[in-house]
């Protein structure tokens, strides 16, 4: 009977092996409903007192995945902690540069711009306003 070769035992054997580790790495880079932090908050969040961000200063409020810098004028910004490349919410702060433990990405805190890759795209501006003494943050649009 020709035909195809039948495959060995070996390589049977290392590509049932090879396919689950290969799932796992595509799932670990790829957005989606698996459990991804959405990019913007779907409610107002109230993020705390108007004093805990000081002018100068930059927080990070990891539950509600938002960063809040006040620049020396006294404005606010903010920006959605969650990483661009694969949905991951960023829970470090060093300085004004956040980090993704994922993947490595690093964005600018105060402006939300790439630093360094695998992420190409920005972080997402969230309008931010003081409400009644409270630093709150709004999905927009």
């Amino acid at each position: 009977m020709p035909g195809r070769p039948v495959p060995s035992r070996r390589t049977v054997l290392r590509s049932a092996a090879a396919a689950p580790v290969a799932g796992l790495g595509l799932a670990a880079c790829s957005p989606g409903d698996d459990g991804a932090a959405p990019a913007r908050p779907t409610a107002p969040v109230d993020l705390g007192a108007d004093g805990e961000v000081a002018k100068g200063a930059t927080k990070l409020f990891p539950d509600g995945n938002v960063v809040v810098s006040r620049a020396a004028d006294g404005s606010l910004k903010a920006f959605s902690t969650v990483c661009t490349h694969a949905g991951c919410p960023i829970k470090k702060l060093a300085g004004t540069k956040l980090v993704c433990d994922c993947h490595g990405s690093e964005f600018d805190a105060r402006t939300g711009e790439v630093l360094h890759a695998p992420a190409t795209v920005p972080l997402v501006e969230l309008p931010v306003e003081v409400k009644q003494g409270r630093i709150v943050a709004s999905p927009g649009t």
